[in-house]
């Protein structure tokens, strides 16, 4: 049975933690046996997440409707712990173990740069069993302590370097949003389990909870996977953890733990929640379509790498977010094939987003690891000096900016696709909002698209701004390799994406009753969501139209162009000096988007200082932005809790009689309670 070679898979990753203690404490640590012990744990850890892939291949590709089971006497005593590998299972394994392979990949070269290997060691392939065991739990027990363990996993991760005070902060934070989660859903699972406490998942798709209980699970598991996810205004954690975690842990975080948060999303709300209400997709895109915006929008505000890459994740959740809505409208009003296509997009996405942006966080890890600095202020120039890591990085940046003919533009397009179904829906509700979320998405894409200009332009061209920009090397050959992967895979699912739709239609029609039509045997490769008389795309004849172009452009320049040489300075855009400073930064080139957005949606201000006449001071501008969102929603919570604390602080100096009356009080208003209770 396949889930059993998957636990026995965990089973392994889980094994490696303790190995990297014991090599870890070895004699000499700082020297070869700690290389030893990096090259053991991540080697291992690729081997076995390469062999957990197969096995989710396998199970999705052999998908049956008998799916993989098997009880283990773990867990509560009376229900054991249950593990199950179905058609959804299977694809978010895929996820899971694609981006856990790429990235122990790319650590066994960046991990030989770690500050901190044995802060690292034993908690990456923990961390990786978690996230298998999350997909694959199949009863409320096993999922809430497996969801818990990756938290507690993944912060221990963030912390690594616990010298740095914002890595600190960012932990704590992170472990109080992780824990504010996981309560939500065991709240939501325990609303599901019910009186008779049926914590098995077979046993809540049987029952089917009132109206208004379903809607409180919704917005519980909303609130619970969503902040795990990163959708606003619970992303708060998300753009301090990340970029505080090892650059392969925080491409793990941010292209695959989030993905682990949208299984948790789907599992119960398509899944074990029953028929759903239509108003449900209102919320849902509501919240997906703000996420989108809002998340692009903090990005274009950033200047740190690894920040402005952890906010793009939150806006690419909003945009899985949006399919998932628009799936949930869909199945709603008795469209199953529309609601395939929105849900087949909202998960090609899913793929799509673990793929680009795992490979975005490992060209940064690799500029951070040449540069020492994750400041686009500091960098330029790189593309001469690390030239194969600025073209697989290119390569992300034109697949999250979703241009054809890389992955992330199918995805977004067949979420068009399902938007413009939208007429058909009978809600006047939905008819409304459909169409405004589908202008969010389409302004969330366009400045997606102006934001890695910028994150590549910056980076990558022009002059090197300090020295550490200008002395930066290539980075090594396996995280080379990494990258190289990952920028295929943009490429194939970009020009063969019709395979991929194929693959998830068990998963569709095991969620919505439907699954899109089949792909593979459509003529030229292209793919048609719903009818050619509607739409089609055809990626490898764009591919081969952009080769084919360029090709005859570059001939044309390079062959038939004159021979005669000629030198002249080149255009300095009116600026002589030939200082880097006269180029654009990140702050400059986001300025005409700030001035637009920036006013209502950061409060930015812009302060001009120019010294008196005479003064050799040079002139300044500065740039305030605030977080409305966390001025708003969490700074007052903040302020609540210290001020409580101050408050009950006294109860430590009582004296024994005092706390004697204090308990003796606890003790009758709770008898009380029992005596009053019904």
């Amino acid at each position: 049975m396949m889930v059993v070679y998957a636990l026995y898979g965990v089973a392994a990753l889980l094994a490696l933690a303790p190995i990297a203690i014991v090599l870890g404490a070895a004699p000499r640590t700082q020297g070869p046996v700690l290389g030893v012990a990096t090259s053991v744990v991540y080697g291992a850890s690729l081997i076995v997440t390469l062999s957990l892939c197969i096995i989710a291949l396998l199970s999705l590709f052999e998908y049956s409707q008998s799916p993989s089971l098997v009880t283990l006497p773990l867990g509560l005593p009376w229900i054991g712990a249950h593990f199950r590998i179905d058609a959804l299972a299977a694809f978010f394994l895929v996820v899971v173990n694609l981006g856990g392979a790429a990235a122990s990949l790319f650590a066994l070269g960046y991990g030989r740069h770690e500050h901190s290997p044995l802060r690292v060691l034993p908690f990456y392939p923990a961390y990786l069993a978690a996230m298998n065991l999350v997909v694959m739990a199949d009863d409320a027990f096993s999922f809430l302590v497996s969801w818990e363990f990756m938290s507690l996993t993944s912060w221990a991760l963030v912390v690594a370097r616990h010298q740095v005070r914002e890595n600190l902060r960012a932990g704590y934070i992170y472990l109080l949003m992780a824990s504010f989660g996981t309560l939500a859903l065991l709240l939501s699972f325990g609303l599901l389990a019910g009186p008779d406490g049926h914590y098995a998942f077979d046993a809540m798709r049987a029952s089917h909870p009132p109206a208004a209980l379903a809607a409180l699970v919704l917005l519980l598991v909303l609130v619970g996977a969503g902040s795990k996810a990163g959708v606003v205004p619970l992303h708060a954690w998300l753009p301090l953890a990340h970029p505080a975690a090892p650059s392969h842990v925080s491409a793990l975080m941010s292209g695959v733990m989030t993905k682990v948060a949208v299984y948790g999303f789907v599992r119960i709300v398509f899944d074990l929640l029953g028929p759903p209400d239509w108003w449900w997709s209102m919320v849902v895109l509501g919240v997906g379509g703000i996420t989108a915006v809002m998340g692009v929008l903090y990005a274009l505000m950033e200047h740190d790498l690894k920040r402005l890459l952890a906010y793009h994740t939150v806006e690419n959740i909003g945009i899985i977010f949006i399919g998932l809505g628009l799936a949930l409208a869909f199945k709603a009003h008795g469209m199953p094939l529309a609601a395939a296509l929105a849900l087949t997009a909202g998960l090609f996405h899913v793929f799509n987003h673990s793929v680009f942006k795992s490979l975005l966080f490992f060209g940064a890890g690799s500029v951070l690891n040449a540069t020492g600095t994750r400041d686009m202020e500091h960098l330029g120039g790189l593309i001469h000096r690390m030239p194969q890591t600025a073209f697989v990085f290119l390569v992300g940046c034109v697949a999250i900016s979703a241009l054809p003919p890389l992955n992330g533009f199918v995805s977004e397009w067949l979420t068009f696709q399902a938007i413009l179904l939208s007429p058909q829906l009978p809600s006047w509700g939905l008819k409304f909002m459909v169409p405004a979320v589908g202008a969010l998405l389409a302004l969330s894409a366009a400045l997606a698209a102006a934001c890695f200009v910028k994150a590549f332009g910056v980076s990558f061209l022009g002059r090197a701004r300090t020295p550490a920009a200008a002395r930066a090397t290539e980075t090594d050959s396996n995280s080379l390799a990494a990258m190289y992967f990952l920028a295929a895979l943009c490429l194939v699912a970009g020009i063969l994406p019709g395979f991929i739709i194929d693959a998830l239609a068990p998963v569709t029609k095991s969620l919505v009753g439907f699954s899109m039509p089949h792909q593979a045997g459509v003529e030229w490769l292209s793919i048609v969501p719903i009818a050619e008389s509607r739409s089609s795309y055809n990626g490898l004849l764009v591919f081969v139209f952009v080769v084919l172009s360029g090709s005859i452009a570059a001939f044309a320049i390079h062959r038939l162009a004159s021979d005669k040489l000629r030198r002249a300075p080149a255009w300095d855009c009116g600026y002589p000096d030939s200082s880097s400073a006269t180029q654009y930064t990140a702050s400059s080139f986001a300025q005409p988007i700030r001035r637009v957005y920036g006013t209502s949606v950061f409060h930015a201000r812009e302060i001009g200082e120019m010294p008196p006449p005479g003064a050799t001071a040079p002139a300044r501008l500065k740039v305030e932005l605030r977080d409305l969102i966390w001025i708003a929603a969490y700074a007052p919570v903040a302020a609540a809790i210290d001020y409580a604390a101050e408050k009950l602080n006294v109860l430590q100096f009582l004296t024994i009689r005092r706390y004697l009356s204090l308990v003796f009080t606890a003790l009758v208003l709770l008898l009380l309670v029992l005596a009053i209770w019904p």
